[in-house]
């Protein structure tokens, strides 16, 4: 790493400044996974959620954290997302949350990914809450980036 490029010449916090970089089609995957138990997973199963449908409020809460990661990230840029989807794939005791998203512009979007990931999870665990207090969230990794000048990038496992 040659130059902090968070920090100005006096060693002040400021926006990397990205004008002069060429915008081209940036995406980015992430997930996490949040760990209900097979109790808790049966429950989920069998649709008897305290807080009714889990999983397309998860899936609005994912997006609407990817729209926002600038609003909770101090120095992200505010991008033009053009995708954002989340997805979630029940195992027997956890719940893999993977989310997708897209632009096309100077930087990548690898915290709006990150971003839609944890709200999602953060969400089911809200909606969860009631049903088990040892829940938790981990994993939360970036799985794979395309676009920019640091290239591609994908993860060698999943915990799917």
């Amino acid at each position: 790493m040659s130059e902090l490029t968070h920090l100005d010449n006096e060693g002040l916090p400021r926006m990397v400044d990205v004008s002069s970089k060429q915008e081209t089609l940036r995406q980015a995957e992430a997930e996490a996974v949040l760990w209900v138990g097979s109790e808790v997973m049966k429950t989920i199963r069998d649709g008897r959620t305290p807080k009714g449908n889990i999983f397309e409020t998860a899936r609005i809460a994912g997006v609407m954290g990817a729209k926002r990661t600038s609003d909770l990230i101090p120095l992200c840029h505010p991008l033009n997302i053009t995708h954002a989807s989340v997805d979630m794939e029940l195992l027997d005791d956890r719940i893999v949350i993977h989310s997708s998203v897209r632009t096309r512009g100077s930087t990548g979007v690898e915290m709006e990914a990150l971003t839609a990931a944890s709200v999602a999870g953060l969400t089911l665990y809200d909606m969860l809450k009631a049903l088990s207090k040892e829940m938790r969230i981990d994993g939360l990794r970036l799985l794979a980036k395309s676009g920019g000048r640091s290239g591609n990038y994908r993860a060698e496992t999943s915990h799917g």
